[in-house]
């Protein structure tokens, strides 16, 4: 419940520190990425590896996201925002003191789990807190903060790992994580909501189960080979429990996905969009790092800042495209913004053994302005075609819909990537004679991902490594390019314009804060 008699000062200081969580949780699924590199150096860690690092985070953050909102109204929202903090806040500090690929896993899912709890209680404190036109101010900060954590987050991560170390962009969350709990206990008021239902147990388990067996599969795939029987064990076991997962919330009364949402076009575009921008765009930040970084020799603040005008375009996009957006409807500008984060791609496209960064930079200005125009109007498109009442559980699916993009995406991509550049550079070293690197069999795609060929000391050795890299790299541009020109085309035809802009008006007021996480 809203609680009108809070003390202002209490209302800034739960805006505050609301913020300073949203912004961690955000900055660490952009931060992590220039990073990669030397962390596979120091904890040698393979290709799959890297992928993990990632996916673990992106996993649980989505497996968790609806059921984490469902114990805050039940149990409390201070309480759950303020335990998702410690242990956001633990879990970084383990991952900066990881000394095995594996722990630092394990620890990312940890981040992922206080991530959820963070997430999810962020908006619902804030209008637990602020009411009428003050409201409206905090949700537009909150906004501001979750753009400003995706914008800076390569140039940050670049800063502190060359100037101090890979530890160092998690070891920022734990001084940061101590001073939020501390504001939260003394500042935060708790709100819960009486009529709130149990925990969904049985989409918990299914949903998540099933999602991490996918991507298990599409990341373990070409080394333990995808007629295997672990990797035809985990395809089936996650249909199965796809398929229990969708039996189970139809069954349950008060299910943590409401499956009757997806009635709705508009509603399914926008989850859609959700999807195909995460696994189309952001999904491929892992494999642009490490080709500007271990192909072409830059160091991780270089990398950082050369991912600039992907970031700042769409940061600066973003606000102009919410205001015409609203105006003229959110259907043109979710279509059209993925048609430009497709074009983009497909222009980044076309690379060359040789070619420098810039090779890449009018792909990253269109596929930037792209992603500033479709944020803001997502978020409308999500919440807008629902009850009000009901605008936090679509606002929570979009956000999962971003997550299993961004996961199933990176796994997705580093099969095709690993069986391109194996299969290239096996080739192109028959043809050559080198006899050694065509018997590397599957470390091959490690060992050139992670700079092997360039720092051979053999020439062409780089220049096939460089080749194969490069080829692999085209063929990930041109699928994802085209998987956003598909997701563009479906969203014009399932966001209609008679399903949204009557209906907006409600919730989007009080979402629109949510427009560019």
């Amino acid at each position: 419940m809203t609680h009108p008699t809070t003390a202002p000062d209490r209302r800034w200081w739960t805006l505050g520190a609301v913020c300073v969580a949203t912004f961690m949780l955000l900055l660490d699924i952009t931060i992590v990425n220039v990073a990669l590199p030397d962390i596979a150096k120091d904890l040698h860690s393979s290709f799959s590896d890297l992928q993990w690092v990632i996916d673990a985070y992106a996993l649980s953050l989505a497996a968790l996201l609806l059921t984490a909102g469902s114990l805050a109204d039940l149990l409390g929202r201070r309480l759950v925002f303020t335990l998702g903090l410690a242990l956001f806040t633990t879990a970084s500090l383990l991952c900066a003191l990881s000394g095995s690929p594996l722990f630092l896993e394990l620890a990312r899912a940890l981040q992922g789990v206080g991530a959820a709890a963070m997430f999810a209680t962020s908006l619902a404190l804030l209008a637990a807190t602020f009411q009428g036109r003050e409201r409206g101010t905090a949700f537009g900060v909150w906004g501001a903060t979750t753009g400003a954590a995706v914008a800076v987050g390569p140039l940050v991560g670049g800063v502190l790992t060359e100037s101090v170390g890979w530890q160092s962009i998690f070891l920022i969350n734990v001084p940061i994580g101590i001073g939020a709990i501390a504001a939260t206990l003394m500042r935060v008021e708790e709100s819960r909501d009486p009529e709130a239902a149990g925990v969904d147990w049985a989409g918990l388990v299914t949903f998540s189960t099933g999602l991490f067996l996918l991507v298990f599969a599409l990341v373990r795939g070409n080394a333990e080979g995808w007629g295997s029987p672990l990797i035809v064990a985990a395809l089936a076991g996650s249909a199965l429990l796809m398929a229990a997962f969708v039996i189970a919330e139809r069954r349950n009364p008060q299910p943590m996905l409401d499956l009757t949402l997806f009635r709705k076009a508009p509603f399914v575009g926008a989850s859609v969009a959700a999807f195909v921008l995460s696994a189309s765009m952001f999904a491929m930040f892992l494999y642009l790092t490490l080709y500007i970084q271990n192909i072409l020799g830059y160091s991780a603040l270089e990398s950082g800042v050369r991912f600039m005008p992907v970031t700042l375009l769409s940061f600066a996009v973003a606000p102009v495209s919410g205001k015409f957006a609203e105006r003229l409807g959110v259907r043109w500008f979710i279509a059209g913004g993925l048609a430009l984060v497709g074009a983009g791609l497909l222009l980044m496209g076309g690379l060359q053994a040789g070619d420098d960064w810039t090779a890449l930079l009018a792909g990253f200005m269109v596929a930037g302005g792209g992603i500033g125009m479709v944020n803001p109007a997502l978020a409308t498109a999500a919440v807008g075609v629902v009850d009000p009442r009901r605008s936090g559980m679509a606002s929570g699916i979009n956000s999962t819909f971003r997550q299993v993009g961004i996961a199933t995406g990176i796994a997705a991509w580093g099969a095709i990537f690993q069986h391109v550049v194996r299969d290239e550079f096996v080739r192109d070293a028959a043809r050559a004679g080198l006899r050694g690197a065509q018997q590397r069999g599957g470390e091959v795609a490690d060992f050139i991902a992670f700079g092997g060929a360039r720092r051979s000391g053999n020439p062409q050795l780089a220049r096939l490594g460089e080749q194969a890299f490069v080829n692999g790299l085209n063929h990930l541009l041109l699928l994802a390019g085209l998987l956003a020109l598909a997701g563009s085309l479906l969203c014009a035809v399932l966001i209609r314009p008679a399903g949204t802009a009557a209906e907006a008006a409600p919730a989007v007021g009080s979402q629109a804060a949510s427009a560019r996480v």
